[in-house]
């Protein structure tokens, strides 16, 4: 109990010159992590202030919630606000079961060098770029050359412009998304079924019951509280819809479709005259209402199914 109690006082330092290994190889990341996460929260108060660059951050007008009572206040607020959420949802709703889907059908895949392929086939799209992305989107969808029309045009119907009506924009950019992303969100369920316990499927192959039985009562119940996590930080980046792909596929035929608050942010805070304080005062909003929706979702979560992320 002495000696318990004598280790139990020893100093910190002592724990850290011992093992100093471990402390350096956990401060590289911690030290990452305060440059580029905490450091550049220092700059954030601009959302507060009427930022001018020449009186710098302290030197500026210290002017509260002006610039987000501004943006709420704006013509353009409900027009962006209700597109990055429509879209936000389109895209969770429509993308987040193709993964799992995925997973389940590659992991039924019995012949190695099939399912081989077939992953590579399918993660292959992830790792093109936005921008390629888009020129395939239009050069396939151009009203003249694109190969879709082409097809319209053979059974007998008139050209449509894809990329210049509002009403398509939304399921062209998340359908693409899938297309794109599907077979990479589907590792982390394929390495969740690999702890699935075998004896399980023997058991249930026992029983009577069928693949689809089996991937339905066994393989899916398996990798549920990865489902619970992964959806949970997926609400959590609902309002995150990302900046490139969806600017480059602006034109001024769809933007009351397709503005949302990532392209929105980006021309008041970069474009014509630089509005620095309104942009950064809309991107705070931005995160906050992310911050809410994932604690939300976890404190959801915990209570329902008792998954959570903390």
């Amino acid at each position: 109990m002495r000696s318990y109690a004598r280790q139990k006082k020893r100093p910190i330092w002592t724990d850290i010159r011992r093992q100093y290994q471990l402390h350096l190889i956990i401060a590289l990341p911690i030290l990452w992590f305060i440059l580029f996460a905490y450091v550049p929260m220092y700059g954030a108060q601009i959302a507060f202030r009427e930022f001018e660059a020449w009186k710098g951050i302290w030197g500026s007008q210290w002017v509260g919630f002006e610039q987000i009572l501004r943006f709420l206040r704006s013509y353009s607020f409900w027009n962006v606000f209700g597109n990055t959420i429509a879209l936000s949802a389109y895209q969770l709703i429509a993308g987040f079961p193709f993964p799992i889907i995925l997973a389940l059908a590659l992991n039924n895949v019995m012949n190695r060098r099939t399912k081989r392929t077939l992953q590579t086939l399918v993660y292959a799209p992830y790792f093109i770029s936005n921008v390629v992305l888009v020129g395939i989107l239009l050069q396939f969808l151009s009203p003249t050359l694109g190969v879709v029309n082409h097809l319209i045009h053979a059974f007998g119907f008139k050209a449509v412009n894809f990329m210049g009506t509002p009403q398509l924009f939304k399921s062209i950019y998340v359908w693409s998304g899938v297309w794109q992303s599907a077979g990479w969100g589907s590792i982390i369920y394929l390495a969740a079924l690999a702890s699935v316990d075998p004896e399980l499927h023997e058991a249930a192959t026992v029983d009577g019951a069928s693949r689809f039985q089996r991937t339905v009562h066994v393989d899916f119940p398996g990798i549920l509280p990865t489902v619970v996590i992964v959806l949970i930080l997926s609400l959590g980046q609902i309002m995150n819809l990302g900046f490139e792909k969806a600017y480059l596929m602006q034109n001024p035929l769809n933007l009351t479709s397709s503005e949302i608050i990532q392209t929105y942010v980006y021309k008041v805070g970069m474009s014509g005259v630089p509005q620095f304080s309104y942009a950064a005062a809309i991107g705070l909003f931005n995160s906050v209402i992310n911050l809410v929706l994932v604690l939300g979702a976890n404190q959801v979560a915990r209570r329902l199914g008792g998954v959570s992320l903390w």
